[in-house]
């Protein structure tokens, strides 16, 4: 086995590398030539970097030279425009399918990472299932369902695809924002704190992806993944600030707010060119009922999985922040 993993530079794709290595399989690296390699920096000496991107179909060609296995993490959470989204998660997933069905049979497997936003919310009484028709709510969920339709529709090969829940872990910067914040004190929370969500330790997610890379019941299926907690917002904010052991302030702020707050950071991103993962729709997720996902089918495909309970996780995560100087 010889695997190109795609986005190996990021805060899911490092992880994933972190899981090949500890495997022992052989890995490439896709990388851009001026990607910011902090994250994965101690792995460097002992892995193949290939220069390219997804933008380029006969770089993508000469990337897969001698790969027997594709791990699709690359793609975009945020983008100044919607055509942005879908340029990184639709476009240059048809671009490696395309370098991939190039390759014939020598490619045996491509495990693409797409995301629950891809499916619909969903609730612990209504968790989102794999077999349910997809209503993404946001532009970012509507581009990464894209991507998943380039996969279905073209790949001549086996593939997986895994939805995975929200990931939270070591090197996270978006949960680093709700660290910090109880650090000070404050635990904001939108609508009640009421919102449903579905979590997945990244170690676990990389383990569930390395496992799909050869379990014979993977190839052609669609995969939710998430561990067995379910929380609110709410509760999630509170074992946070247990975490830190802090005492916080409940800051309770209508939806409206959120709404409000996401349309007023769209225009500053267009305003200074810097993008935020806030734009295109993101208050319509962070509304939503729930981001519930059922992972029967995981379990039943790859047996146990994402067995990391939240609070193991979130104590593993605070110790990597203050080793490493983030809090």
């Amino acid at each position: 086995m010889r695997v190109l993993l795609t986005g190996a530079n990021g805060f899911v794709g490092s992880h994933i590398l972190d899981r090949l290595r500890t495997d022992d399989l052989p890995a490439v690296l896709l990388l851009r030539p001026r990607a910011d390699t902090r994250l994965i920096a101690a792995h460097l000496p002992r892995v193949e970097v290939r220069r390219g991107g997804l933008d380029d179909v006969p770089t993508l060609r000469a990337a897969l030279a001698g790969i027997t296995h594709v791990i699709h993490c690359a793609g975009a959470t945020k983008g100044l425009r919607r055509g942005d989204l879908f340029q990184a998660n639709q476009i240059g997933t048809r671009h490696l399918i395309q370098a991939v069905n190039d390759a014939g049979e020598q490619v045996q497997r491509v495990v693409y990472l797409s995301s629950l936003a891809a499916g619909r919310p969903g609730t612990r009484a209504s968790p989102a299932r794999e077999a349910d028709a997809s209503a993404p709510v946001s532009v970012y969920g509507q581009s990464k369902q894209a991507g998943e339709q380039e996969v279905t529709s073209t790949c001549r090969g086996e593939f997986t695809i895994l939805r995975p829940a929200g990931v939270y872990g070591p090197r996270d910067r978006e949960f680093l924002r709700l660290f910090k914040a109880a650090a000070r004190g404050i635990t904001p929370v939108f609508g009640g704190g009421r919102q449903e969500v579905s979590l997945v330790f990244a170690p676990d997610l990389a383990e569930v992806v390395v496992r799909a890379l050869n379990a014979p019941a993977a190839a052609g299926q669609t995969l939710n993944v998430a561990c067995a907690d379910v929380v609110t917002a709410g509760e999630l904010a509170l074992a946070i600030a247990a975490t830190l052991r802090k005492r916080t302030f409940r800051l309770r702020l209508p939806s409206v707010v959120l709404s409000l707050f996401c349309l007023a950071a769209g225009a500053w991103a267009t305003l200074t060119g810097h993008p935020t993962l806030l734009a295109h729709g993101k208050h319509r997720e962070l509304t939503a009922p729930g981001w519930v996902g059922d992972t029967a089918r995981l379990q039943a495909v790859l047996g146990p999985v994402c067995r990391t309970r939240l609070k193991d996780g979130l104590d593993a995560t605070l110790g990597w922040y203050r080793e490493n100087g983030w809090i």
